[in-house]
């Protein structure tokens, strides 16, 4: 059977040291979250020391900060002078101005939109953000959080979807969903948090290896 091409992102890392033992297991993307009420929240210092960390070490590795309806001077003030992220992800309820503004503002920065999916109805509201974006994750909704809640998006809406846009599947991913959404749900890329944590945001690296590995060899 050919290796997938899927690629990988861990989100919600909270120290240099994990961040860089996870880099070193071969992932594509590394996410901090930059949102206050979240409990894998970091201050703009520790994530700028993080991501300058890895673009050092692991160039290539895209550095993701997650934000939720944060404006967009905030989010700029948090770059404490250069951006050393090379993603901003969208996780909240921001419109498609939003997103236009943000491109106008950082231009060097890519942006991803995240949506979270409770029908199928939600699919609907993705399309006209196609040409705005960079990449589409879809996530789980979740009363209490806008992420990192372990809830999966019901398989049956996650079949034969296409977008003109590379997407990321987040929300509850582990070794016991991966045959299927390898094989049927076929996702550009996996966002992975809180099935590989012992706590909120410290995770538990043998079992992200295995994870990974796992999603490598399939």
């Amino acid at each position: 059977m050919p290796k997938t091409n899927t690629l990988v992102k861990i989100c919600g890392l909270t120290s240099e040291e994990q961040a860089l033992e996870v880099a070193k297991l071969g992932v594509n993307a590394i996410g901090i979250i930059s949102v206050e009420e979240s409990p894998r929240y970091i201050s703009a210092e520790i994530k700028k020391k993080i991501f300058k960390s890895l673009e050092s070490l692991y160039p290539t590795i895209e550095r993701v900060s997650v934000v939720k309806n944060c404006p967009i001077d905030l989010i700029i003030k948090n770059f404490l002078g250069n951006p050393s992220e090379t993603i901003i992800q969208l996780h909240g309820d921001e419109d498609i101005d939003y997103c236009k503004k943000i491109r106008e503002k950082i231009p060097n920065v890519g942006i991803w939109k995240a949506f979270r999916i409770k029908t199928e109805k939600d699919f609907d509201k993705i399309k006209p953000f196609e040409d705005v974006v960079d990449a589409i994750l879809l996530d789980s909704w979740n009363k209490e959080t806008y992420g990192g809640s372990g809830q999966k998006i019901k398989s049956i809406y996650l079949n034969n979807l296409q977008f003109t846009k590379p997407w990321w599947l987040a929300g509850g991913i582990s070794i016991e969903w991966i045959d299927e959404i390898l094989t049927e749900i076929k996702p550009d890329g996996l966002d992975i948090s809180s099935s590989i944590e012992i706590s909120p945001g410290l995770k538990d690296i043998k079992k992200t290896e295995v994870l990974i590995k796992f999603i490598n060899n399939n």
